[in-house]
């Protein structure tokens, strides 16, 4: 007896995608309109209570698909507000998402992968391998899971006002799904978020930047770290295959295919690393001409980790240099260390396919 075919999930569609669900189950395309709404913008996903479908459709609904969201593991919160939640896929995998409160905003950090291919030397989730890309689903369910749990939907206020692609994975590896994922934050119909309050976090794959410039024209972000090759090429391997001269061609234009776009620029201090003067003077001189963002990141440690956070002396001449130099630069503050919620600090639970967990464990002597 052959298994029972799995049922579409419709958090795997963005909207063009469930108007051509319904057109091909010979219901007209604003039903699109209307389940989207109810799913994305009232938190329900119970066909039963969709009343403005008719009865005989959703009992069709309910039949032939489904609307699969993460499991909360782990639902932590820390003492500044920070709250980090576990999510169990369906495969046993899991992922880490974190919501940043802030005076005037609320941000959702959103992973892309299970795991990470990149192997970035300063990140925690890198130590944990990688295992697959996330769908559609399971990317656009992160936003469900946390308005929900952050009472969103039975509010009349908006909680997560800012989302950003900056969680587990290199959001430009999966390309595809991470697109139709902000399609549904930026959909009027569903998040309704604007282009400037999605941003999407990579450490420079150069094609896709390109092509997202055409797709999207979200915020970027760039996990820069260094400003020659010899130290990024330590820090983040990609760039022996997208040098930094290239990268930078790649964010002006990003920038011109935009005409009030600029580009965000993420550093961590690492020290004795990449925090001197002439480390600063370096970045100066990368970045000069560029409209640019420089977001300083205190490094945050993890276990057995190789690297130190840099002095708040060395942070603070740092930044007076780009600052001095008509930089626009910004010190994160740290939030939710406490609960491991920190930038470069999810790990998740990784079924790991590149064996580097274990290649970390034995070069620690674990």
């Amino acid at each position: 007896m052959s298994a029972p075919m799995p049922k579409q999930n419709l958090l795997d569609l963005d909207f063009q995608g469930l108007k051509a669900f319904f057109q091909t189950h010979g219901e007209k395309a604003f039903r699109a309109t209307q389940v989207i709404k109810w799913i994305y913008q009232r938190g329900v996903v119970d066909f039963d209570q969709m009343t403005d479908l008719s009865k005989s459709l959703r009992s069709k609904l309910e039949t032939s698909v489904e609307i699969k969201l993460p499991e909360i593991a782990i639902d932590q919160a820390s003492s500044d507000g920070t709250h980090k939640w576990l999510l169990r896929l369906e495969d046993g995998n899991c992922i880490e998402t974190v919501f940043i409160p802030g005076p005037s905003r609320g941000t959702l950090c959103v992973s892309s992968q299970v795991g990470c291919i990149l192997n970035c030397s300063f990140c925690s989730t890198a130590k944990q391998g990688f295992n697959r890309n996330l769908s559609i689903g399971e990317i656009i369910g992160q936003l469900w899971v946390a308005a929900n749990s952050l009472g969103q939907y039975q509010s009349d206020q908006r909680v997560i006002t800012n989302v950003v692609m900056m969680g587990m994975g290199e959001p430009l590896l999966n390309y595809d799904a991470v697109i139709s994922a902000m399609n549904l934050m930026l959909d009027d119909n569903a998040y309704g978020l604007s282009k400037r309050r999605v941003t999407l976090s990579t450490a420079g794959v150069i094609p896709a930047m390109d092509k997202l410039s055409l797709d999207s024209g979200v915020s970027l972000a760039v996990s820069l770290h260094a400003a020659n090759d010899k130290l990024r090429n330590e820090l983040v391997p990609l760039n022996k295959k997208y040098p930094i001269a290239d990268l930078m061609e790649a964010c002006r234009r990003y920038v011109q295919e935009g005409l009030k776009r600029h580009i965000t620029f993420e550093y961590i201090m690492l020290e004795g690393v990449n925090d001197s003067i002439g480390d600063a003077k370096a970045l100066v001189k990368l970045l000069k001409g560029m409209p640019a963002k420089v977001n300083l990141i205190p490094f945050n440690p993890y276990p057995k980790t190789q690297y130190r956070t840099s002095s708040q002396q060395a942070q603070d001449t740092f930044s007076k240099i780009l600052i001095d130099a008509g930089l626009i630069t910004v010190t994160r503050r740290t939030r939710g260390d406490d609960i491991d919620a920190a930038c470069g600090q999810l790990a998740g639970k990784v079924q790991d396919k590149t064996r580097r967990s274990i290649r970390v464990k034995k070069a620690v002597g674990e």
